[in-house]
């Protein structure tokens, strides 16, 4: 992953003043093996490339953590937990999975297999695209960690492909969705 490109998205995300609440929120619970990702993370660098308001169309903050407990009840404990500490209207962007129950109930609702994961960290090299596969976390020195497993080239280019590890079924409804709000996007569907 390029310093250069790494340095450009920490600038973007660090300019959100939604998002940086929540991740100052989210460090300050310290779930296990957390991070923050999909929309909140790629829709920014998109409407900063396409000129629109950093904010515009984020729906949600994914967040992502991993614990070995795989219990509904555990999970919603911890999804109580995270809506606790936001007022609205962040309480209600904020969705919190455990990461370790994903092989769970994936294929039910998105019609494809999906082996158990190890970490939070994982989940992204199953992302429909490359340029989807982003996450960032916020440390205790205020740093920001990046995690972007195929880099960041595809998502500066504003290029949408098919992950090279898993190709999914769903990739031109989701594209299609993409292209809907960023006309802007390149989709290679190859």
């Amino acid at each position: 992953m390029s310093d250069d490109l790494s340095a450009r998205l920490e600038a973007i995300l660090r300019r959100s003043r939604p998002l940086i609440q929540v991740l100052g929120v989210l460090r300050d619970i310290n779930l296990p093996d957390w991070q923050v990702f999909s929309g909140a993370v790629y829709q920014r660098v998109f409407n900063q490339q396409t000129g629109r308001d950093l904010d515009f169309g984020i729906k949600d903050y994914d967040v992502a953590y991993f614990d070995p407990d795989t219990s509904y009840d555990a999970e919603d404990v911890v999804i109580r937990r995270v809506a606790a500490a936001f007022e609205p209207p962040l309480r209600d962007m904020v969705e919190v999975r455990n990461q370790a129950r994903v092989h769970l109930w994936f294929e039910g609702k998105f019609g494809e297999p999906y082996a158990p994961l190890t970490s939070s960290a994982e989940a992204l090299g199953r992302f429909v695209s490359p340029v989807f596969a982003v996450a960032v976390r916020l440390e205790a020195d205020d740093s920001l960690s990046i995690r972007a497993p195929f880099g960041l080239d595809d998502l500066f280019a504003l290029r949408m492909r098919h992950n090279p590890s898993r190709r999914s079924p769903n990739f031109a409804r989701v594209a299609g969705g993409a292209k809907a709000r960023w006309p802007e996007l390149d989709v290679q569907d190859q």
